[in-house]
């Protein structure tokens, strides 16, 4: 008798072990985009100090490229944006840790982070591109050029640092931020330095300096996407069909011209 309940526990406990786990597996396998529907909101990840694509204006509210963009993807799944601003340098780990559900910062899409992530279709196309002085009629067309006497300036710990060393032979010189390296540009102790085409108009304008835009540099091209966690096929299509609607109703371009006077959402003609 012993026997048979204890076998009958035994029997009783795997059934109730196995519903659980079958619980927790649809729990798991729910798609991203059933929760956010269910919730209404969408939660966005950004730095919120990085503008002209997200940073807080005199009134202390979020506002730039990539937030007008995310308001926008929002509108077309049929939720409210929530933001959650967050250091870079742990908001990687806050997305995969499920503090949010998207991150909408510039986030550029990377064989390695493919393999953590799963990332939307690019909605913004960028480059490596030379800042130079306005009264230097030179125009350098490769970090080539940048050999012997000719000076590029970079920031420390940046990919264009990193793209910079990795050409043999350029004269860099490194610089702890972009108001260190322009202030040495216009002084002429450099002749060019190296940033995001996309930041260049902000720059240049907030650095109240003699400079001008140099040439867009092969090698140097960018996509970025919004990256949510792996295995949520339904919202990848939704967030896909969200950013190829707002394409086609004009409302990419039209953010994209008042933040930038240009289209990046397009790929960058060779």
């Amino acid at each position: 008798m012993k026997t048979k309940n204890i076998i009958g526990a035994l029997v009783r406990g795997a059934l109730i072990a196995s519903a659980f786990s079958f619980i927790a597996a649809s729990a798991h396998a729910q798609d991203l985009l059933d929760s956010v529907k269910s919730s209404g909101v969408l939660r966005i990840g950004l730095e919120g100090t990085y503008p002209p694509f997200d940073s807080k204006n005199a009134a202390g509210e979020l506002e730039g490229f990539d937030v007008d963009v995310a308001k926008a993807v929002a509108a077309k799944l049929g939720v409210k944006p929530q933001f959650i601003t967050t250091e870079w340098s742990g908001i990687i780990a806050g997305l995969q840790a499920g503090k949010f559900d998207v991150i909408v910062n510039q986030v550029t899409i990377t064989p390695q982070r493919k393999e953590a992530l799963d990332f939307s279709q690019p909605y913004t196309y960028s480059a490596a591109q030379l800042i130079q002085r306005k009264d230097d009629k030179r125009e350098f067309k490769s970090l080539e050029e940048f050999k012997g006497d000719k000076k590029i300036g970079v920031t420390l710990g940046t990919n264009y640092d990193q793209m910079v060393r990795a050409v043999q032979g350029v004269n860099a010189q490194t610089y702890p931020g972009a108001p260190e390296k322009l202030r040495d540009l216009a002084a002429g102790r450099i002749d060019a330095t190296l940033d995001d085409r996309l930041m260049l108009p902000y720059i240049i304008k907030n650095s109240n300096l003699p400079l001008r835009p140099g040439s867009i540099l092969k090698g140097g091209e960018q996509e970025m996407g919004i990256p949510f966690r792996k295995g949520n096929p339904k919202f990848e299509k939704a967030i896909n069909d969200a950013l190829n609607a707002l394409e086609q109703d004009g409302t990419m371009k039209k953010i994209s011209m008042h933040w930038f006077g240009s289209d990046v959402t397009k790929p960058i003609a060779q």
